[in-house]
């Protein structure tokens, strides 16, 4: 008996801690399904930002130079609104100066080389010249006579006020001092012309701007005579650029159409139309249309060949012309890559014609805006990989 008690107080307790399992897995999937479903998480809901960021590119000025993608600025006008011509990279009339010698002689002293940065007033060779002494002597010849008539006219005026010389005396010595300072400050204004030295030997050869020896035809000893070429000092910064027109492409430029300038390489700069000469040159046929850089000569040399493409205003041409390599196709429509504030955004575009290495674009650009004209490919490349990062 004692043994069949114990066997009914183990299948007791079995059966106790069975249900007590059963119980805890019931309530648990009740608990699971009547527990409301969390809110969205912050990060969730602007999944949608994130997908919409998916048309843009986040690149700063300087990755965009590193990568060589050009940038430019685009105008309104369609293909028939652009005149495309050779142009040249000119200094301006106040960027470039010719440096003589002023008086014959021999070149003594040479201190500056091909491509030596010059200082305004800055000397870059002297002349020993004969002719420097001379006007030297004469600014020194006219300097005493100053100091003799003064001393002239103060003694007379002593006399006058002692009333022991008349007047006339006194008025004359002030009319001699007056002369001699007349033709000090001559001889002076001369010996500054020539930039004599002040012990009269040389004449410095100085730069009246700031620039760069750009030219140089002076040799150690050799006799040069007035007004021959010895150097040339030209401003990198104040250029501008001469492009060749057609009679017919003159008519329709103005002053204050706008200009893009390219070269060989593919950088481009803003410009605006100056000037059109009026008549066409003997030589060439053509006119010349002068454009101001408005965003800085940037890489342009002097004497640099590039192209110009002038858009008229007197053109009603619809459309905006762009380079064809800024026109990608990105998930199957054509699209460019406008610059904001932080990158690129992809901008579908409407693309009219093609032709010449250009593209017209009717509808999704605006004048005005800057876009990626060279090596666009590869920001779509990037924007590609961005694609599948994500």
């Amino acid at each position: 008996m004692p043994r069949t008690s114990s066997s009914n107080s183990q299948r007791q307790w079995l059966l106790g801690g069975a249900a007590l399992v059963v119980a805890t897995g019931v309530g648990f999937g009740i608990a699971k399904l009547t527990t409301p479903k969390p809110a969205p998480t912050e990060a969730a809901a602007e999944a949608p930002a994130a997908a919409h960021g998916a048309d843009t590119l986040t690149m700063g000025p300087e990755r965009i130079q590193a990568s060589g993608v050009g940038l430019e600025t685009v105008l309104a006008g369609g293909l028939a609104s652009e005149v495309v011509a050779q142009a040249t990279v000119e200094a301006e009339p106040t960027g470039q100066a010719v440096l003589t010698a002023r008086a014959a002689g021999a070149v003594a002293q040479i201190t500056k080389r091909l491509g030596d940065p010059v200082r305004a007033g800055e000397t870059l060779a002297l002349v020993s010249s004969r002719e420097a002494a001379q006007i030297s002597a004469d600014r020194s010849v006219a300097g005493a006579k100053v100091d003799l008539a003064r001393r002239m006219m103060a003694r007379e005026k002593r006399l006058y006020e002692q009333k022991v010389s008349p007047r006339q005396d006194y008025e004359a010595a002030m009319a001699e001092l007056a002369t001699a300072e007349a033709e000090a400050r001559r001889a002076s204004t001369a010996a500054g012309a020539a930039a004599v030295s002040n012990d009269g030997r040389y004449v410095a050869v100085t730069s009246p701007i700031n620039g760069r020896v750009t030219a140089m035809a002076a040799s150690l000893g050799a006799y040069v005579q007035p007004e021959t070429e010895l150097f040339r000092v030209s401003d990198p910064a104040r250029i501008q650029v001469d492009a060749a027109v057609t009679a017919n492409d003159a008519r329709r430029i103005a002053p204050g159409d706008r200009a893009i300038v390219e070269t060989s390489g593919g950088e481009t700069r803003a410009a605006v139309v100056r000037a059109v000469t009026p008549g066409v040159s003997e030589e060439t046929r053509s006119a010349t249309v002068v454009l101001t850089l408005t965003d800085g000569p940037g890489a342009l040399q002097l004497g640099q060949l590039v192209r110009a493409r002038i858009t008229s205003r007197q053109s009603t041409s619809a459309g905006i012309v762009v380079p064809e390599d800024a026109v990608q196709v990105i998930e199957g429509r054509d699209a460019v890559f406008v610059r904001t504030t932080t990158g690129f955004r992809v901008q579908p575009v409407s693309v009219s014609q093609r032709s010449g290495g250009r593209a017209v674009i009717l509808q999704g650009l605006k004048g005005g805006e800057t876009l990626a004209v060279k090596n666009a490919f590869l920001l779509k490349a990037e924007l590609g990989k961005s694609a599948e990062e994500d």
